[in-house]
């Protein structure tokens, strides 16, 4: 008989589970049973392992084989557990010293010939190693880099099986034949996930390959410009409206590079969901950009909150997480999709329950709305030309519901632009460096006052602290107390406009919000001028 165990990592969305894997031999016709409720993938790795190990060099055991994966509650699928499996039947077969295994963590996928190949989601899985106390786990040598990521942890990658066996035999360590220059490696195919399109762009912007749009290019738009400042100083969700070709999409692109760099706790979050997406940048084992994620206004509601076969994978919302989501042709989007971003907009999470189990998806992004006033375009222009019914332009604005919009700090009317300010050769507008600048003095403002609490930024506070513990200016809020008696604003709508006036009074450097700080927020969220932004017509 001969018995060994070692350890791996079962997923859940992004959330890891230590699974042990138990090998089992007893005299009686070869056989090998995998228990524990393995998927369809994880049942193929009985044949993967077996031709692995034999052309490793290694011998099979010809006995009654037993593997188990506990806890056996748990749901495994994947090909990630093939690395643990294989050694602790080497263990219980007697080529490896079981007590080496024991509290190793192996994770990675095995071809025939014994290589080691990567698998998507490592570095969660390696976070959950640590949180359980384990200190050494061995990866694929393509992932080695993304596993170091986590302190505390040592990190062995390995090429093939074989290597793996001489380390652990203390043997001399095979050199194996490295991949001609030049010539695709098809075992990074197991870190993208086919069909995710939902991060169109994504990889190139997070992996730092081209320069970010800088904010100089846009023309005009200064109460549209104020707004995106003001959206990235306190993670204000933003909804532009106007025109096609006023230039919506051009603002949103910029919004990013006005964000500040992720911090190393952020950094972590952000490509775990990455890796278990399977859209982590090739050579970039670490995101430290805010993500920026722009899908199709004909994407599917499991493809932005998540979904999927089996255990439900991260979508756009979750791919945005610490960056921005930028729905372009907000209107167009299916109801029931955009009324899905309700729940995640207030808790910063998505939760996803299907009838394989239940998922907690980070998903705290900065939501920016664009869209045009009619299916025309042209609504509300002066001589152009509209022929939308107005039951039809009724219908098209009310796809954006009343409790999505009073989730959205600010609301802008993007103008089209003036001939002058198109074409004027100096551009009057602050580059993205520049007002980077201010946006990044004002959240250190916010986190100095906010240290001790739970919040980071203005849009985290919950009304009531807002109303008692960081109360405005006296009589700062005569006219927003004035809007909500008319209708004008709902009681979540006050706290949303304390929030924004917040942000202007750090953006501003006073310690806390004054009546221009208020007009400043009432004016973004209802789009009734007060005079505190300058509007950004035609020139």
């Amino acid at each position: 008989m001969g018995f060994a165990r070692t350890c791996s990592v079962a997923l859940t969305g992004v959330e890891g589970v230590v699974v042990e894997v138990q090998a089992d031999l007893e005299p009686g016709l070869a056989a090998f049973t995998l228990v524990g409720l393995p998927d369809k993938s994880l049942v193929e790795s009985r044949d993967r392992v077996r031709a692995a190990v034999v052309n490793s060099g290694a011998e099979w055991p010809q006995r009654k084989l037993t593997v188990g994966l506990s806890p056996a509650s748990v749901p495994k699928s994947g090909s990630g557990f093939d690395l643990a499996v294989a050694g602790a039947v080497l263990g219980a077969a007697g080529r490896v010293d079981p007590a080496q295994i024991a509290d190793l963590v192996m994770i990675g996928e095995l071809g025939l010939d014994g290589r080691v190949r990567p698998v998507r989601g490592v570095l969660p899985a390696v976070l959950a190693a640590a949180e359980a106390g384990h200190e050494q786990v061995v990866v694929p040598e393509q992932t080695a880099a993304e596993a170091a990521l986590v302190p505390g942890i040592a990190v062995l990658g390995v090429r093939s099986l074989r290597q793996l066996i001489a380390v652990l035999a203390d043997e001399p360590v095979p050199e194996e034949e490295p991949r001609e220059e030049g010539r695709p490696d098809p075992a990074l195919a197991g870190l993208a996930l086919p069909g995710s399109g939902t991060a169109a762009g994504l990889a190139a912007r997070a992996g730092g390959g081209a320069p970010l749009p800088d904010l100089a290019d846009v023309a005009g738009q200064r109460e549209a410009r104020t707004a995106l400042e003001v959206a990235a100083a306190g993670g204000h969700h933003l909804y532009l409206k106007g025109p096609p070709g006023a230039g919506k999409t051009l603002l949103a692109e910029r919004l990013p590079g006005l964000l500040p760099p992720l911090s190393r706790r952020e950094s972590l979050e952000v490509t775990a969901v990455h890796s278990v997406a399977g859209v982590l940048p090739p050579g970039k084992p670490l995101i430290d950009t805010p993500p920026f994620c722009a899908p199709h206004h004909s994407a599917t509601m499991p493809s932005i909150v998540g979904g999927g076969n089996g255990l439900p994978r991260p979508g756009a919302a979750s791919l945005a997480h610490r960056g921005v989501l930028f729905l372009d042709e907000a209107a167009e989007f299916g109801a029931r999709v955009l009324d899905a971003l309700r729940q995640p907009l207030e808790s910063g999470h998505v939760v996803v329950a299907r009838s394989a189990g239940v998922v907690h998806l980070p998903a705290r992004f900065l939501l920016v709305l664009a869209a045009n006033p009619c299916p025309c375009g042209r609504h509300a222009l002066s001589g152009a030309g509209c022929e939308c019914p107005p039951a039809v332009v009724r219908r098209y604005q009310s796809r954006l519901s009343g409790p999505l919009m009073d989730r959205v700090d600010l609301r802008v009317t993007v103008e089209p632009v003036g001939r002058r300010a198109l074409l004027e050769e100096v551009r009057s507008g602050e580059p993205t460096a520049v007002v980077a600048a201010r946006v990044l003095a004002a959240r250190e403002r916010a986190a100095a006052r906010l240290d001790g609490s739970p919040w980071r930024l203005n849009s985290e506070i919950p009304g009531h602290e807002l109303r008692t513990r960081w109360r405005p200016a006296p009589d700062a809020l005569w006219e927003a107390e004035r809007d909500m008696e008319r209708g004008l604003l709902t009681a979540r709508g006050l706290d949303r406009v304390l929030r924004v006036a917040w942000t202007a009074a750090d953006l501003a450097g006073r310690d806390r919000p004054a009546a221009p700080d208020v007009a400043m927020a009432l004016q973004l969220r209802t789009g009734i001028s007060r005079g505190a932004v300058p509007a950004g017509g035609p020139a």
